[in-house]
């Protein structure tokens, strides 16, 4: 089985916004303030999402739009967790878990009793952040809540323009195929559960890159092929619809990607990190880094598998698209330069002779 990964990078382009807080903000006047979340580096400030509210948002795109079935969550006193069944629940699957719970099982005798049981899931889909490209100073905007009698009641809150970059990568192998060694995040099935996904059609196969005390490899459990397809599929399909952020109500702003590479790679690096890079005296403009895509195409050559898909909306990186275009004849045999939404199509139609 071929170590296979698909790897994305995105670029938002949003106005007017406050798509991820951070709570009260304490450098201001107003006693009801809302910072947004912001990080520094080289002594400028950049805006971001934090990974996991990208996440929530990817989560609520695959359930509203391709209609996924999301794995319920269980309240223990302090804790949650989710069912942790991914042969039922491709959220499981894709977004991996972590659950300790009782078991009960049937011994020799017959007789029923509860073990404690551990599974967890490495997640197959990781991702960073999305921060802005170049460095952003948010303005404190006044705002009030004036439908009653008496006094408005002031606040604030920290807006923004920004075109934001995040990154993605999905283990193609690890989507639908489930480990049952005693590896922390390994332990993705209890003994019922295993039995049961046999029962409900999924096979058991060789694990190419671990061994049982004997030499014999170990074994995995895996959906059939059409159904992880779907899943990958569906996970990445669900980027042209994704929608979230805080303040939609009067700071709403699409989040869908306005320019997205897609790439089958052999390693677990992502290539893409620094296509973009900050200009200006002081960080505050960005550009497309076309020369460091030559340079990665060169330089990672060997571990491309099938075409890459970069897609750009209409009108976004009008001043690169030459260079864009001249970079997609010069690589005709790997590159397909398109649309978004085309992109993504395309990159999930190469998926079908990739994921074995």
């Amino acid at each position: 089985m071929k170590n296979l990964k698909t790897q994305g990078f995105v670029l938002l382009d949003v106005d007017v916004v406050a798509l991820n807080n951070a709570g009260k903000n304490t450098n201001t006047t107003f006693d009801n303030a809302v910072a947004t979340k912001k990080i520094y580096k080289n002594g400028r400030t950049y805006v971001y999402v934090s990974g996991q509210a990208w996440r929530y948002w990817w989560r609520e795109s695959l359930q509203k739009n391709m209609n996924w079935m999301m794995s319920p969550v269980i309240r223990d006193s302090k804790i949650a967790y989710t069912e942790a069944n991914p042969i039922d629940y491709p959220d499981d699957d894709v977004f991996g878990y972590m659950r300790a719970a009782s078991e009960k099982v049937t011994d020799e005798k017959g007789k029923t009793k509860s073990t404690n049981i551990t599974v967890t899931r490495i997640s197959p889909l990781k991702n960073s952040a999305i921060i802005s490209a170049a460095s952003v100073k948010p303005a404190e905007n006044w705002s009030s809540m004036s439908r009653q009698e008496g006094d408005a009641v002031p606040y604030s809150k920290q807006e923004y323009s920004a075109v934001m970059k995040g990154m993605f990568s999905l283990d193609l192998n690890m989507v639908g195929t489930f480990s049952n060694y005693n590896k922390t995040g390994y332990v993705n099935l209890s003994e019922q559960l295993k039995k049961e996904a046999l029962e409900k059609g999924c096979q058991e196969i060789d694990d190419s890159y671990v061994k049982t005390g004997d030499g014999h490899p170990a074994k995995l459990i895996q959906l059939p092929k059409m159904e992880r397809l779907k899943r990958i599929q569906e996970t990445l399909w669900a980027l042209k619809y994704i929608s979230g952020g805080a303040m939609q109500t009067n700071n709403m702003g699409d989040v869908t990607p306005k320019f997205i590479i897609l790439a089958t790679t052999t390693t677990g690096n992502h290539p893409f990190a620094g296509i973009i890079k900050t200009t200006g005296a002081y960080d505050d403009q960005y550009e497309l880094n076309v020369a460091g895509i030559r340079e990665v195409l060169e330089e990672y050559k060997e571990t491309f598998i099938g075409k890459i898909f970069i897609g750009v909306r209409s009108g976004f990186f009008e001043e690169d698209l030459p260079s864009l275009k001249q970079l997609a004849d010069d690589y005709s045999e790997q590159i397909l330069l398109c649309p978004v939404n085309e992109a993504i199509d395309n990159y999930c139609e190469q998926l079908k002779t990739q994921v074995e």
